[in-house]
């Protein structure tokens, strides 16, 4: 946690600031409402029309695996390959991801990927971490899911070391040890951000003591409140983690369409979406990122409806 936001970076501040609510998509930028796999076609001018439009970041999720029980294969493309890509097609939009599965990755490789990467962006990344939502890539990985919790902690840990310390000596019970004699490299100017995405198995007391930020998919309006009484008790007299949650979105093209809810996906027209973000933001709920693969209409469209008409009601 950041003591004030003067100590984040731009990378942090853009997406959260109390008071305030910002918006980012999920990636891929697409409608694929019926087919678990996008076309990925244009993806570079989505990306920049997304920063044009005046949204605040860009999330890249980690799905090693197609699951057809599980439908969906995200943007297929590995999220920190990505990243870079990304971040050469753009210039000022907050780069992250939400989340990279940390007990399936190898942290040290994790933190000199995050460092470079926010070295190449000029500072636009957020790190995102998971304990995953797909049982069935544990196997894979000859990693035990029942361990998840304990690696999430550990890995996260390992990663702070890595990228504050100089020459750090530190033991870890199920990655490696580090004698002080070696220095992970390139060295940021201010401390990478950590978010965590979803729960990942961790009391609130961990999370308020441990990341920047939480995203999750809560977004009802008595938990939203329940879930920030108990970031700030937890976080007992220091800044708490910024909160926001993520959701599958379908932005009606009928502007006065009331809120829906089927299943994990919301129906809304932009009155009533910029009626419930803003309630939401008076909540204290900082951002809300957004995935468009069940949108009944283009991205280009969804994108430069929020930029011309939801953005402007946030400010």
């Amino acid at each position: 946690m950041y003591a004030n936001l003067s100590e984040a970076p731009a990378s942090f501040s853009r997406v959260f600031t109390p008071g305030q609510l910002s918006i980012g998509l999920l990636t891929p930028l697409e409608a694929y409402p019926d087919s678990p796999f996008p076309t990925l076609a244009d993806h570079q001018r989505l990306a920049k029309l997304t920063e044009d439009a005046g949204i605040a970041s860009i999330w890249l999720r980690d799905v090693p695996f197609y699951d057809p029980n599980f439908g969906d294969a995200a943007q297929m493309l590995d999220p920190l390959v990505y990243a870079g890509f990304l971040a050469a097609a753009t210039s000022e939009i907050t780069l992250g991801t939400a989340g990279i599965v940390l007990p399936l990755r190898e942290p040290i490789s994790v933190a000199k990927q995050a460092a470079s990467l926010d070295l190449l962006s000029n500072q636009r990344f957020v790190l995102g971490l998971s304990t995953g939502d797909r049982p069935v890539e544990y196997p894979a990985f000859g990693v035990d899911f029942e361990s998840r919790g304990e690696l999430y902690r550990e890995g996260i840990e390992y990663i702070r070391y890595l990228q504050q310390q100089s020459f750090p000596r530190v033991q870890t019970s199920h990655y490696g040890k580090l004698t002080g004699n070696l220095d992970l490299y390139p060295k940021m100017p201010q401390r990478l951000p950590i978010m965590a995405v979803g729960r990942s198995r961790q009391p609130i007391e961990w999370l308020a003591e441990n990341v920047d930020a939480w995203i999750w998919s809560v977004d009802d309006d008595n938990a939203i409140s329940d879930i920030l009484a108990s970031l700030e008790r937890a976080a007992a007299g220091h800044p708490a983690p910024a909160y926001g949650y993520s959701t599958f979105f379908d932005l009606d093209d009928n502007p006065h369409a009331p809120y829906q809810r089927f299943y994990n996906v919301v129906r809304i027209g932009r009155n009533a979406l910029i009626e419930r973000l803003q309630r939401h933001r008076d909540l204290g709920v900082q951002h809300v990122a957004l995935n468009l693969k069940p949108s009944s209409r283009p991205a280009e469209a969804v994108i430069e409806e929020l930029g011309n008409y939801v953005l402007p009601a946030l400010k």
